[in-house]
């Protein structure tokens, strides 16, 4: 094959090299307009899963690569000063410039051809004179521009500013170091990467980067190798302490705004995407020389491995490309905490910590425990003491409040929809429903929406509370739950407005009924979506009568005996509709701004909290991003949290979307978790208002997770709860927990240790004399051998 690469990084120098060795009589010709001594950045990092792979791939490559590591396993990290040291972690890195020299030597003894400081061949004149072109060339790719019609590209613009310096100061592990300075916060990404040097990225908010007055050289155009010096003297000032003497080391740095590449095709014919010319994942989760390296591997099996060349890359792009959008998930987390990091800065310590270390999800507590058993041991304790418990329970044990409502545990049944009501009047379906979850140990459980009126039921099949049987029914249930569990049952009440007067889940979601139809309203005459109901604009008289409807609800709750009420204000339902702009496009007092949109819900919570004792606590949920154009955001869901927690919200249940049948959600494990992290440290927590997580929560690790970084205060789990009843016992179980907050109904006491299996009796053999207890490396600092440092000086470049 004729295989032409344009870019000569280490992606594409690396997929030359495998090519080679797999096929030599390939003619692999690499055009790179640098030359061979000219590399942007300092180091860079790699997994041990992608030493691995290079090692069984190219052996010479890796044992070239191995020589001149840098490894450690520790993070520190650093908040004002205090200092803090997580071990078990796992890294190797080393300079951009010596992986470079490592891969031309490699290419050139395999004789591929490479011309430096040349600009690539048109990319239209490539595709036809080459079997295979492999665009590696960057972040702004020209060949992706080429052809973008077909790849699709998107870059995702971000809002903090950083620079990528060195510095001369060789830091013995990964460092995050942490400013809350007059400007604002400020953080330092570092990491050594030999014995001469270290990494040291800052980075910073744009309202801070501009407030510390380094804005100043915005508009200066800085040539290609052209350091911006102004920036170096001031991060010099402003870091004086932590560089403690030693130089800031540039090349080519100047203010960046990171940007996101994502491409909904990676081919085009016989052209092909790589490296950073496909995607791009922040730095503060992993290299993008790993992930181009990776890429490399993966096309030069595919094209050897398929007779013609669409079907390798689209094998190539089928590999690849759910393995990056899982890594560009995390790093998105990661960049959307670093954005939003002046939010913890009242956040204790160890908690602070904690929340960087899990900040894009894929550090969870029971992980970081594997790696560092004391650090989060002192987590846990800490958690534990803040919240006066003596013990250091699991986080999700230990005992929460809403309002004046003492919970046992952390952990809420969600509400959802069951369809099973007939005329409103809840049955022995709901009975075990909800009293199985209740003795399966959760802390609280919610009723699905309980609708305020006839008119109000999304479904035939909806439960309501507009009529004394219906209360009776629902007291039949509270008993249930308070005579047999340490439980507290709460009851979500709602109108559904445009979303009403439709068929069954199961015969056809949000489709209207084929009879027996009721009008709908809604804020105004927009429907949910296509072929679903337009609704009837509401009229002050339909309001008024809303809110009648939402008080009598309320005052039957009470005396049906629950201990919470929630107002459903959420999924597109009446008050959900009245706060999004995409369906409320009403002209009066209750359209419009926000604060118009707020109004009617509003009203309707007064109302509620005025007919209800002060001792149980009315919470509402929000939908938090409409997941669609000109919908509310996150900045919207702060502002309604807020307005809500003024009028007496004991706690904001954080959900999202379902406001119309356009919405593109981001689905993922704990997907909507960032939001009720949000609107916590923002909101909720000044005022002494809980927070609760709901959305792909299904493990009791994640739920830990989530507690112990402060991200909610609880968290609601509902299919979790579908597939196992007994989940928060279970979880009790798998953690070895025996004390509150998981309390076993008595007749079932006997199992509430985890089942043998058939490996459970096996003891296995003592096989040794002496007893190794091992090394322990939990905490590895890197130390540079000087021997290492004069063999490389003595390599000769290739």
């Amino acid at each position: 094959m004729r295989i032409a690469i344009v870019g000569g990084g280490p992606g594409g120098l690396y997929f030359a090299a495998l090519a080679k060795q797999l096929d030599p009589t390939h003619r692999i010709d690499v055009w790179e307009r640098n030359a061979p001594d000219d590399t942007f950045g300092f180091g860079v990092v790699f997994s041990d899963e992608t030493l691995g792979s290079i090692e069984g791939a190219d052996p010479v490559v890796h044992d070239e690569m191995e020589r001149l590591f840098a490894r450690w396993t520790d993070i520190d990290v650093e908040v004002d000063g205090r200092s803090y040291t997580i071990g078990g972690q796992g890294f190797a890195a080393m300079s951009r410039k010596e992986l470079l020299k490592v891969l031309q030597r490699r290419v050139a003894d395999l004789g591929v051809q490479v011309q430096y400081s040349t600009e690539a061949p048109d990319p239209d004149t490539l595709r036809r004179t080459y079997d295979l072109v492999i665009a590696s060339d960057g972040l702004n790719s020209a060949v992706r521009t080429r052809y973008e019609d077909v790849f699709r590209p998107t870059l995702d613009r971000r809002n903090n500013k950083y620079i990528w310096f060195g510095t001369d100061k060789v830091f013995e592990a990964f460092q995050f170091i942490v400013a809350h300075t007059e400007f604002g916060t400020m953080q330092i990404h570092g990491y050594p990467y030999s014995d001469q040097g270290s990494t040291f990225i800052v980075e910073m908010h744009d309202d801070v980067w501009r407030r510390a007055g380094l804005d100043r050289t915005e508009h200066e155009h800085f040539p290609p190798g052209v350091s911006d010096e102004y920036a170096v003297e001031r991060i010099r000032e402003i870091f004086a302490d932590t560089l403690d003497g030693h130089e800031i080391l540039t090349n080519n740095s100047k203010w960046l705004n990171f940007h996101t590449v994502r491409n909904e095709r990676w081919f085009d014919g016989n052209v092909v995407l790589l490296g950073d010319a496909a995607h791009t994942a922040h730095f503060s989760i992993g290299s993008g020389t790993k992930l181009a390296m990776e890429d490399a591997l993966a096309l030069a099996a595919c094209v050897h491995e398929h007779a013609d060349i669409e079907t390798a890359l689209a094998a190539y792009q089928e590999e690849r490309k759910p393995v990056v959008e899982s890594t560009q998930r995390a790093a998105q987390a990661s960049l959307e905490w670093f954005e939003n990091i002046g939010l913890y800065g009242d956040q204790a310590d160890t908690e602070f910590v904690f929340n960087l270390l899990t900040r894009s999800r894929r550090i969870t507590f029971d992980n970081l425990r594997e790696r560092d058993e004391e650090f989060a041991a002192l987590v846990r304790s800490r958690f534990a003491a803040a919240n006066r418990v003596e013990s250091a329970p699991p986080a999700m044990f230990v005992p929460g409040r809403i309002g004046e409502l003492e919970l046992v545990n952390r952990i809420v049944l969600s509400p959802m929809d069951m369809y099973v009501a007939t005329d409103g009047v809840p049955s022995d379906f709901h009975m075990v429903h909800l009293g199985s979850k209740a003795l399966g140990g959760a802390g609280l459980v919610m009723t699905e929406m309980t609708c305020v009126s006839p008119e109000g039921r999304i479904t035939p099949g909806c439960p309501g509370l507009w009529t004394d049987e219906q209360r009776d029914a629902w007291a039949r249930v509270t008993r249930f739950v308070h005579e047999n569990s340490a439980a507290k049952i709460g009851v979500q009440i709602g109108h559904s407005g445009r979303k009403g007067s439709t068929k069954l889940m199961w015969d056809g979601i949000d489709q209207p009924l084929e009879e027996d139809n009721w009008e709908v309203i809604g804020p105004s005459a927009l429907p949910y979506g296509d072929g679903c109901h337009v609704p009837r604009e509401a009229t002050r008289d339909d309001l008024d009568a809303v809110v009648r409807d939402f008080v009598a609800t309320a005052e039957r709750a009470v005396a049906a005996g629950f201990d919470l009420i929630e107002v459903h204000a959420a999924h597109g339902y009446l008050l959900s509709s009245f706060l999004s702009p995409i369906a409320n496009h009403r002209t009066d007092s209750y359209g419009g701004s926000l604060e118009n949109r707020l109004r009617f819900p509003l009203e309707v919570f007064d109302a509620v909290r005025a007919a209800v004792p002060s001792s149980i606590p009315v919470t509402v949920r929000v939908s938090a991003t409409d997941w669609a154009p000109d919908g509310n955001t996150v900045t919207d869901a702060v502002e309604i949290a807020r307005a809500f927690v003024e009028h007496g919200a004991a706690a904001i249940d954080v959900s999202t979307g379902q406001v119309t049948k356009d919405e593109t959600p981001a689905f993922g494990r704990s997907y909507q978790t960032p939001f009720a992290d949000r609107i916590r440290h923002e909101v909720a927590a000044q005022a002494g208002v809980a927070v609760i997580a709901v959305g792909a929560i299904s493990s009791y690790d994640d739920v830990n997770s989530i507690l112990l970084a402060g991200r909610a205060d609880f968290c609601a789990l509902g299919r979790t709860h579908l597939y196992d009843p007994n989940w928060t016992l279970h979880a009790a179980a798998e953690q070895e927990w025996t004390g509150a907050g998981a309390s076993w109904p008595l007749p079932w006491k006997a199992g509430r240790r985890r089942p043998p299996t058939s490996r459970t009796d096996k003891v296995p053999p003592r096989l040794s004399l002496l007893r190794d207890g091992g090394e322990d490396t939990t905490h590895v600092r890197w130390t540079p051998n000087r021997t290492v440092a004069e063999e490389r000086t003595a390599v000769p470049v290739g």
